[in-house]
């Protein structure tokens, strides 16, 4: 949105499901990014100025995407993750040259490996790549939780309307940072065309950094209630949903703020003007107006979580 308002000519690849920017200006190319010949095909006679994939995960795919572009983009931007970074980390302040490595979840490493691939292809073969490795981005009706899933933002806005105990992980009081997406673009959309970034990877994150305590208690005041938080350690939530288990010690069970002096270096105009006090308020208002429903399963599992934790003891 902010590309189009800046004049940028924009074209989006995806399947057609959904249009949503047709009307704003934006051009679509219709094709499922894994079929490459069919990519091949749909941007046959096209050159970009900049490429952007955000939805690569796995190495397989930066190959597949090397053999679609790199003869038709002056640049190739990775939506790689923050979540890539070593862990456990020596120093909770890091940068870009902290190291890669997540041995606690599969997501993670595999966008460590990806970026790895790329810049060999930066090296050897000229690809100009550049690296985006963004944090927790949050927009439109998305509650920042803990543990979370497609459709369980409304359904832990609901246990909080209701009374119900929400879980936060630890103590609650490891340091998370936030960024809304409009902050988020600011920097992006200065990255797009601008060719001394080839060849460098950038954090692109706010400054702010909150408990966790703290986050789920802003969000509980804009609902208009006391917050009712259990504390349960990382460890334990794992054990008993090893789903979790990568997203909290690979990522959220450690305090984590960025150094962003290398992004506004690059990008001199950023600069984050929204505080979560005020994006919480956005992004709930939304969610509740629009169309939600519980997720019983959600809720059955987290009822389990706490009562099993309160057996052993908790």
């Amino acid at each position: 949105e902010l590309a189009l308002l800046q004049g940028y000519e924009v074209f989006l690849l995806n399947r057609g499901s959904k249009r949503n920017f047709e009307e704003k200006g934006a051009r679509y190319i219709i094709s499922d990014i894994n079929d490459t010949d069919g990519v091949i095909s749909s941007v046959r006679g096209l050159e970009f100025d900049a490429v952007v994939n955000w939805i690569a995960y796995t190495p397989a795919e930066i190959e597949r995407d090397f053999s679609i572009f790199s003869n038709r983009t002056r640049q190739y931007i990775f939506i790689s993750s923050a979540y890539a970074k070593k862990k456990p980390l020596q120093n909770y302040y890091i940068d870009e040259s902290t190291p890669l490595g997540n041995p606690f979840w599969d997501y993670a490493q595999q966008k460590a490996d990806s970026e790895s691939a790329l810049f060999s292809h930066y090296e050897n073969d000229g690809f100009p790549a550049t690296v985006v490795r963004p944090s927790h981005t949050y927009g439109d009706a998305k509650m920042l939780v803990p543990l979370s899933g497609a459709r369980t933002y409304y359904t832990y806005a609901e246990r909080m309307l209701s009374g119900k105990a929400t879980v936060v992980h630890g103590d609650g009081k490891s340091l998370w940072t936030v960024t809304h997406n409009t902050d988020f673009a600011k920097a992006f959309v200065g990255l797009l065309g601008n060719f001394s970034t080839i060849g460098h990877a950038f954090h692109i994150t706010s400054d702010e950094a909150l408990t966790w305590d703290n986050i789920m208690s802003i969000q509980a005041k804009i609902l208009g209630v006391e917050p009712n938080l259990i504390h349960i350690p990382s460890d334990f939530i794992g054990s008993v949903c090893p789903e979790y288990r990568g997203p909290l010690l690979g990522d959220k069970a450690e305090s984590v703020i960025f150094n962003t002096t290398k992004i506004k270096r690059f990008v001199p105009s950023f600069i984050c003007t929204t505080p979560f006090s005020l994006g919480a308020r956005m992004a709930m208002e939304k969610l509740l107006s629009g169309e939600h429903s519980v997720d019983d399963e959600y809720n059955r599992k987290m009822n389990y979580l706490i009562s099993k934790y309160l057996r052993n003891g908790g």
